[in-house]
C-alpha cells in the first residue's frame, strides 16, 4: 500500500494533465496517480520522461535495458513490472532479463550491452563513473548518444527512488 493516498483525477486542477497523460500513454499509472498530488511537478515530470522515452535517439533495447537494471539494483518491481513487457517489444530477449541480475557471467549480453550494463552499474551503485567503464561505452556511442545513455540511467533512477520512498507498487489495486 503507497504512503500517500492518490490523487484525485477527476479534480479540476488535475483534468487537463489526465487527458495529456491517457493521451501520450493510455492511462494514468500509479506513478502519475502519485505525481499529480502535485500537479506542477507531474507536469515537469510527465515532460522530462517524454522526452526520455519518446525523443531520445537512444536505441530502445539499450534504454529498457538500463531500466530494468536500475529497476532491479534498486529493488523497484513496480517499475520493473512495467518496463518488462516494453523491453521484450523493444528487442530485449527473456533470457536476458532472466540474467540481468548476473550479467557478468552470462552470455546473453554482447559487447555493447556489457559496457551499458558496467555504466548503469556504476552510476547506480557509485554515482561516479570509472574511467574504464566509462571509456568502455563511449566506444558504443557518439556524443548525442552518451548524453541521452547518461540521462536515462539518471532519470530512471529518479523514478524508482520516487516509488520505493512512496511504497507505489502494481498491486495497490488502482
Amino acid at each position: 500500500m503507497a504512503r500517500l493516498s492518490y490523487a484525485d483525477l477527476t479534480h479540476p486542477e488535475v483534468s487537463p494533465l489526465v487527458e495529456q497523460i491517457v493521451a501520450e500513454r493510455g492511462s494514468v499509472l500509479l506513478l502519475y496517480q502519485m505525481l499529480l498530488q502535485s500537479p506542477p511537478i507531474a507536469r515537469g515530470w510527465l515532460n522530462h520522461l517524454t522526452g526520455i522515452r519518446h525523443n531520445s535517439t537512444l536505441p530502445g533495447d539499450v534504454r529498457e535495458l538500463v531500466i530494468m537494471r536500475v529497476a532491479l539494483l534498486n529493488g523497484a518491481p513496480y517499475e520493473a513490472d512495467q518496463h518488462a513487457p516494453i523491453a521484450l517489444k523493444e528487442g530485449v530477449t527473456q533470457q536476458q532479463l532472466d540474467d540481468l541480475g548476473q550479467w557478468q557471467a552470462s552470455t546473453s549480453f554482447s559487447e555493447r550491452d556489457r559496457a551499458v550494463l558496467a555504466y548503469t552499474d556504476a552510476m547506480t551503485r557509485d554515482v561516479q563513473v570509472p574511467d574504464a567503464v566509462f571509456e568502455a561505452v563511449k566506444v558504443h556511442f557518439d556524443a548525442r548518444l552518451l548524453v541521452e545513455l547518461t540521462a536515462t540511467v539518471a532519470t530512471y533512477n529518479m523514478v524508482s527512488r520516487f516509488l520505493e520512498a512512496l511504497q507505489i507498487h502494481t498491486d495497490d489495486g488502482h
